[in-house]
């Protein structure tokens, strides 16, 4: 079996060890000689495939401890994703452009469940993040954590703990792009009105409302980043960017 099978075969095989035994993120793995033994692998070829998955966030390789069920945590993803989007920026393509465009689908996809169930506790929480943003624009400028904070709040009642991390992970790797590109924020009165009118929709418990104001709230970036000028929203109930005045 030629290095680069076996490499992927081991990682596979840890991969479905994890799964069969049921272990969980710190839970340690068998020793190294067992791994071997019941693989029947060499050490270099077991420690070359537990790196790789080291680099996955799968395992983590405690050095005289021993090896762990890893974290599991999206920051490979938001690597990739980051580094792509750059790599296709930097030759003029639109990497930013697709990046910002999935992570508005996932969220105009799911804020119409919210404002069917958003709890009390939720929406306070986002009118007092909405209360910050209101300070920040009397100074000119809405900070971009602000504004996280805000996307993060507005899904907390999911409790979705994969969702939550997906969204952040785009988020994540949209940001490190965007000061790549040199991509300033929106107008903050702006940026400030279309926040407000997404917590009024949800605080009406109406769903279409909800959903047309998170395009809205889109419909900036999208137009700097559209390749070739201007491009109409995906959502007809949305209003253009010519519409917002």
């Amino acid at each position: 079996m030629a290095r680069s099978s076996v490499f992927e075969d081991v990682q596979a095989r840890i991969r479905q060890l994890i799964l069969d035994r049921g272990l969980a993120p710190g839970s340690p793995l068998p020793t190294e000689g067992e791994l071997m033994e019941l693989f029947d692998v060499s050490r270099v070829s077991l420690r070359e495939a537990l790196k790789g998955l080291q680099s996955l966030h799968v395992v983590e390789i405690r050095h005289g401890s021993g090896t762990f069920v890893g974290s599991l945590s999206l920051q490979p993803l938001i690597e990739g994703l980051a580094f792509r989007a750059a790599v296709r920026h930097r030759n003029g393509e639109a990497g930013l452009y697709e990046l910002m465009r999935v992570r508005e689908a996932l969220e105009s996809g799911i804020i119409d469940g919210v404002a069917a169930s958003l709890p009390e506790e939720d929406l306070a929480a986002l009118r007092d993040v909405l209360a910050t943003m209101e300070q920040e624009a009397a100074q000119g400028e809405i900070a971009r954590a602000t504004d996280r904070a805000f996307h993060a709040a507005l899904y907390r009642a999911l409790d979705n703990h994969l969702l939550s991390e997906v969204l952040d992970a785009f988020w994540a790797a949209m940001e490190q792009v965007r000061g790549d590109a040199g991509d300033g924020h929106q107008d903050a009165a702006e940026t400030l009105a279309q926040h407000r009118e997404i917590v009024e929709a949800l605080a009406a418990g109406d769903g279409p409302r909800a959903t047309a104001a998170m395009h809205t709230h889109f419909d900036g970036i999208r137009h700097r980043l559209t390749p070739d000028g201007p491009a109409a929203p995906d959502n007809p109930e949305a209003p253009s960017a010519s519409d917002d005045d």
